[in-house]
């Protein structure tokens, strides 16, 4: 009987505890204008899970949430400030940005939302106009 691995990370404070269990749905780096604003990052590095593998741990009462759309309410603690996930309801989805779970062996395979991207890179992965079709999106890809 094989048993789903288990990762846990924190915000940067610690107040906020996380656990993720077994296997992502989709993991990769995402370009978009809101993600790196919000990131403060020219790349946000995305792992996307099903909400019943995401667990806050501790720290339920620290998290704020905002969102500018429906499609992404974005969680953080209220102590340190430091992001913890964002959940997509139109996708029935929750990102938990790959730098909380340090543990987890992240290895993103996609670009998305490229064509927003201040920091070209050439790594031999997908570049996507948005996101995959799977997930909702046009799955057009780009030209490195």
């Amino acid at each position: 009987m094989e048993t789903s691995r288990t990762y846990e990370g924190a915000c940067f404070c610690g107040a906020v505890g996380i656990a993720v269990t077994g296997e992502p749905a989709a993991m990769g780096y995402c370009h978009c204008d809101s993600c790196r604003r919000w990131s403060a990052g020219p790349v946000n590095a995305f792992t996307l899970w099903k909400p019943e593998s995401v667990r806050v741990t501790r720290g339920a009462d620290q998290l704020a949430s905002y969102h500018k759309t429906p499609n992404s309410h974005r969680k953080w603690c209220r102590a340190c400030g430091g992001h913890v996930l964002t959940e997509h309801p139109g996708m029935g989805l929750v990102d938990v940005y790959a730098a909380v779970i340090p543990s987890f062996p992240f290895a993103g395979a996609v670009h998305v939302n490229y064509q927003e991207t201040v920091l070209p890179l050439k790594d031999g992965l997908p570049k996507l106009k948005d996101v995959p079709a799977e997930l909702g999106g046009s799955g057009a890809v780009l030209p490195e």
